[in-house]
């Protein structure tokens, strides 16, 4: 049927041809695509070489897991939905209601509105975020990806389009493909001096560091059957301000770098969802600030009005 709508709307191919030389003589960049959707204005996929980088799903079915997901205007979890913000109390809708917290943001099952293409390796999407129940402030958002030689680049970017100041905070939410070994035998390294401790509703209810503990990936080490829904902060960071997950895949390694605006690395190993896909990939998730950071105020962001804020993340395969 000619008028049946996807579940993720309208499908946005991003394209990098490749074929020229790389950074050395024998190596030749290879082809890269990647999918963006409507419903989210997420990535649904990302492939190399016609290779799967990121565990994503067919564009037939609804986005499950949160995969490729933009995160706005909070990333993860917000306890019982509630938090103070200029003096006023708010409550946001609980999206998760097992656990009893506001969840991911609002963002990411609205409809969002491609921009006319500036290249085929460039697709950049908006939404405008209206106000509403427990957040009664206007976004003006915006998600940009862009392809080339040294692979993915998303941009994401929040404008305070109100007059008075608005509480902030951005993730996103991909799974990079583990290889043939699942989670168990991939080798992660991601370089971090501590990890947020969280109580059966995911709620950071402190700190701990990671050196010598089973969550230290300061050095490459196999993840084997680690489970992680783990919030990894204090990165560190080389001379340009970017921190980098590492995931050897046995096949490959996958670089996922974050710049300075995004604080903390979450990496979840899916153990939660649907057996066909548990352990399957690794969810490296960037965020600007913790769980629960409406409610605690860590690593927030309050945007003035008229005020934009960016943060770039991006991946790289070798």
């Amino acid at each position: 049927m000619s008028d049946v709508v996807l579940p993720t709307g309208t499908q946005h191919e991003v394209i990098y041809e490749g074929g020229e030389p790389g950074p050395s003589p024998d190596l030749i960049i290879r082809e890269q695509r990647a999918w963006v959707v409507e419903v989210g204005g997420g990535l649904r996929e990302y492939t190399v070489g016609g290779r799967p980088v990121l565990d994503g799903y067919p564009a037939q079915r609804r986005c499950t897991g949160g995969r490729g997901q933009v995160l706005v205007p909070w990333p993860n979890r917000v306890r019982d939905g509630r938090y103070s913000f200029a003096g006023s109390e708010l409550q946001l809708d609980l999206s998760e209601p097992a656990k009893g917290n506001a969840s991911h943001g609002l963002a990411r099952w609205r409809a969002w509105t491609a921009a006319e293409p500036t290249s085929p390796g460039t697709v950049r999407m908006s939404h405008l975020l209206h106000p509403q129940p427990g957040y009664p402030f206007i976004l003006e958002l915006g998600v940009e990806y862009v392809l080339a030689q040294d692979g993915l680049t998303v941009t994401l970017s929040a404008r305070n389009r109100g007059r008075e100041p608005c509480p902030y905070g951005a993730g996103q939410h991909p799974y990079l493909h583990a290889g043939p070994g699942g989670v168990d035998g991939a080798t992660l390294h991601l370089r971090a001096a501590t990890r947020l401790i969280s109580d059966e509703r995911s709620i950071p209810v402190g700190r701990e560091a990671v050196v010598g503990s089973p969550y230290d990936f300061n050095g490459p080490r196999a993840i084997g059957s680690l489970v992680l829904d783990t919030c990894f902060t204090d990165l560190a960071r080389d001379g340009d301000g970017i921190a980098r997950a590492i995931l050897d895949t046995g096949e490959r390694l996958l670089t996922l770098w974050i710049d300075e605006a995004f604080r903390c690395l979450m990496v979840f190993s899916g153990d939660t969802l649907p057996p066909e896909e548990r352990r399957r990939g690794l969810a490296v998730e960037p965020m600007t600030c913790p769980p629960n950071a409406l409610q605690s105020g860590e690593d927030l962001v309050v945007l003035e009005p008229g005020e934009t804020h960016t943060a770039r993340w991006g991946i790289e395969v070798a």
